[in-house]
């Protein structure tokens, strides 16, 4: 059991909000109270752009050439600068950068997708966000806590018959669902085996990543403790003014410098696997960029270490609340592709996150602009796998937001193999130690995409083995050929030691990583 004695302890939700935040912990990385997110530099960038409407051709040019050269995060300038170029007016110069970003993505992550699924442990809250059913006030929203028992139900479906791997495991900000309950989450996740309804062979939850409330450092400590992936906050909105609006200042949420400094007091206790994500619609779209690129590099001005992964979720009807359909700065499918060129060309070493929030029309239509995490078979729910597991079943008022990619995970694999993509369930970096600074470099030089590349196989032949549809694995088998013909070509000397442990895993070991 983790070590919780470290932290500290709230009883009530007015507690939790007047004595939870560390004034210290933020101030050590806004030196002299100036933040890293320069509002005023974005306005005028924006106003520039404004103002120019066209793009300088060979300037786009060369900043493109240099994302894809160093795969070093871009100046915000520089990426005000592709930010002109307007798909529709520019349909050439823009096509040169999709294909450049997915370029980027290849050398980088090769041509694989990872796939994983949200796990939803709470929808209690304190905090009164405008947008969200999760906020406190709300009446509508059926409130639950998973219990440890109700969780092993939820792996149970999870692990066992949709042969998930790797979670995002997401809590609402409340007193009971602490640190101290986090980090028992999280252990009852990594200790769960599972048969395979199909082979009954053992299968196991091996990353838990976490979507959860900004923390302070010796909370963070302890989720390191046990184990956690990437630790996600979302910022909803880099503008200050519009950030206070939409979070009342009575609430935890309402601290836009708390909010902000998270990543910071992550790296510090070693959390070094960050995942940086805005609510697209809420703000204009161009600001949330920039500010996410000022975001990036200001981590790696104080650590050398970068986001993890950057997601890109966007405003979705939730229960009782309008704001989603009412928001002045809503974006279309043209634009939310466009977001994710920019993205992966302003930070090129970093995994792009995709969720099923989006339609299928939406994500098939993005998978060659730089993404390279994708949900499925997801339901989010308070304990929706385990109670709905035969369906694709939404309760508007026992989740957050209401999904628009309801495909099973089989579905998904198939369509992937179908076009060349090897979906993995690789967990393996994240259990050798290979996170953080130890990653950057091999993501930046393309090293670490080939070395995934043949776990990413290995794992692959396990889920097909264990899960997939008779379909299904008729695709994958064929990919899988593909894939070991190139590993083959490759690493010819390192080839004989890669199919021993690809014979192994057919003949039914599991977990044989590199």
């Amino acid at each position: 059991m983790a070590d919780c004695s470290s932290i500290r302890k709230f009883t009530t939700a007015e507690d939790y909000r007047k004595n939870f935040i560390i004034q210290s912990e933020i101030d050590k990385y806004l030196p002299n109270g100036k933040h890293f997110i320069d509002e005023d530099e974005i306005v005028r960038l924006i106003a520039v752009m404004d103002s120019r409407k066209e793009p300088d051709a060979a300037r786009v040019r060369e900043i493109i050439a240099k994302s894809e050269s160093s795969c070093e995060t871009l100046l915000p300038s520089e990426t005000a600068e592709l930010m002109l170029v307007d798909p529709k007016k520019n349909p050439e110069l823009f096509e040169e950068m999709r294909a450049a970003a997915d370029r980027i993505k290849h050398k980088v992550y090769d041509n694989r997708i990872v796939v994983f699924a949200p796990l939803y442990m709470s929808n209690l809250c304190v905090n009164g966000c405008k947008y969200c059913g999760f906020r406190e006030a709300n009446s509508l929203q059926k409130r639950r806590v998973l219990t440890m028992d109700e969780l092993k139900e939820e792996l149970d479906v999870l692990a066992g018959r949709i042969g998930h791997k790797r979670l995002i495991a997401v809590y609402g900000e409340h007193q009971t669902t602490s640190t101290e309950y986090i980090a028992e989450t999280i252990e009852t996740c990594y200790n769960r085996q599972v048969p395979s309804v199909k082979s009954g062979r053992k299968n196991a939850i091996r990353r838990v990543n976490v979507n959860a409330a900004p923390l302070p450092v010796a909370d963070l400590k302890v989720l390191r403790s046990v184990g956690i992936g990437t630790f996600q906050v979302f910022q909803e909105t880099y503008n200050r003014k519009l950030y206070e609006q939409m979070h009342p200042a009575w609430s935890v949420k309402g601290n836009y410098d708390w909010r902000t400094t998270c990543f910071h007091r992550c790296m510090e206790a070693g959390v070094d696997d960050v995942g940086l994500g805005v609510l697209y619609g809420l703000c204009d779209w161009r600001y949330e960029l920039l500010a996410t690129v000022m975001h990036a590099r200001d981590l790696e001005r104080w650590f050398n270490i970068g986001p993890h992964t950057l997601s890109f979720p966007r405003l979705e009807p939730a229960s009782g609340t309008k704001v989603p359909e009412e928001s002045p700065w809503l974006i279309d499918d043209d634009t939310f592709a466009r977001i994710l060129v920019l993205a992966r060309l302003s930070v090129p070493y970093t995994g792009m996150i995709v969720t099923a929030r989006e339609s299928p029309a939406s994500r098939n239509r993005v998978l060659d602009h730089g993404m390279t995490q994708l949900d499925c078979s997801s339901n989010i729910a308070i304990k929706g796998y385990s109670d709905f597991e035969n369906e694709a079943h939404q309760e508007k008022e026992r989740q957050q937001f209401m999904l628009g990619d309801n495909r099973s995970i089989d579905e998904m694999v198939r369509y992937l193999a179908s076009r060349g993509t090897i979906t993995s369930f690789c967990t393996a970096g994240y259990r050798c130690g290979r996170t953080g600074g130890c990653i950057m470099d091999a993501l930046k030089t393309g090293r670490e995409g080939k070395f995934c590349k043949i776990n990413a196989v290995l794992t692959f032949r396990e889920w097909l083995d264990d899960f997939a549809s008779d379909e299904t694995r008729k695709i994958g088998d064929k990919l899988i050929e593909k894939e070991l013909a190139g590993i083959k070509e490759w690493l010819p000397k390192f080839y004989p030691t890669v199919m021993k442990q690809y014979e192994a895993t057919c003949r039914g070991e599991r977990d044989l990583f590199f």
